[in-house]
């Protein structure tokens, strides 16, 4: 995919947010969010193209786990910032910003328990021994259950049906743009919800990967069980950043099209049709990583 305009090839990719949609490329982050009266605030920052650029973005893995941390710090801020504006508060106290982050941080170290660590106990507490293999399947099975379970279940929440609806608005906008599309409202409607960068793509492979990752391990105690799960997941991580970055580079092969099935089908938990009024706000933010 290349940016209109330009001969380097520029990747796009973003987030969901509360009213609003998070745009970025390798240089740019723009965050487009409908206020309670109506009209569209944007932020923008650029961003330092030597972080997308160096060594760090080419060595597999390690580029893996620097841009899923850049990616959590552009998307937490990008969040906040969201909140702060679907509230009317744009002017939040210090120590108002000081207790979001602390409930951020909790929320990471429970989802690392409950996607991690409690498929692990759940199978590790079974009364009889199981074969590595068999043992490998059978925790990533109760991982995908929960993390489908808890898909489906936030799902059914006004609120988030929304934020599932401005998801599916970033990815139409993403796809018409890398279609070559006009970027308008009426062209970019017809465009699908899935998209193969997605982050619930790569929470999929996550789940995959980890059955291959922790199956040599056998059988383990628990407690090692448990920190052997918490030490794997960077290289979880890196693998399963790696394999969403092949599929979308070999997304029009056949073979990789059945391949990232599973991916984009998952995809449709997370995704919902959105109205033209989201699409209008995931086209300001596109357009506003393109400016400048």
């Amino acid at each position: 995919m290349r940016e209109r305009g330009h001969d380097e090839p520029i990747r796009y990719g973003g987030q969901a947010v509360l009213e609003g949609v998070m745009m970025r490329n390798t240089r740019r982050v723009a965050i487009a969010v409908r206020a309670p009266q109506g009209e569209i605030l944007l932020r923008t920052k650029p961003l330092n193209p030597s972080f997308y650029t160096g060594w760090p973005a080419r060595v597999p893995l390690v580029r893996g786990l620097v841009m899923l941390w850049d990616a959590l710090g552009l998307g937490i801020d990008a969040l906040m910032w969201s909140a702060d504006v679907a509230m009317g508060e744009e002017a939040k106290k210090a120590s108002s910003r000081v207790a979001e982050g602390l409930s951020v941080v909790l929320g990471l170290v429970l989802a690392v328990g409950l996607f991690m660590v409690l498929p692990s106990l759940l199978v590790g507490l079974l009364p009889f021994p199981l074969q590595p293999v068999v043992d490998a399947l059978l925790e990533g099975f109760v991982r995908l259950g929960l993390l489908v379970g808890y898909l489906w279940a936030v799902g059914r929440l006004p609120d988030i049906q929304r934020v599932f609806a401005y998801h599916g608005a970033e990815h139409k906008t993403i796809n018409a743009y890398e279609a070559g599309a006009p970027l308008t409202v009426e062209a970019v409607r017809a465009f699908p919800t899935a998209h193969s960068r997605c982050g619930t793509s790569f929470l999929l492979s996550v789940v995959v990967i980890s059955i291959l990752v922790l199956a040599p391990l056998g059988s383990l105690p628990l407690h090692w069980r448990v920190v052997s799960r918490v030490l794997a997941i960077p290289l979880i991580a890196g693998l399963a950043y790696e394999w969403v970055r092949l599929s979308a580079r070999y997304g029009d092969r056949p073979w990789m099209r059945w391949l990232a099935r599973p991916n984009l089908a998952l995809q449709r938990l997370t995704t919902r049709e959105p109205d033209d009024g989201m699409l209008e706000v995931a086209l300001r933010a596109l357009q506003a990583t393109m400016d400048g």
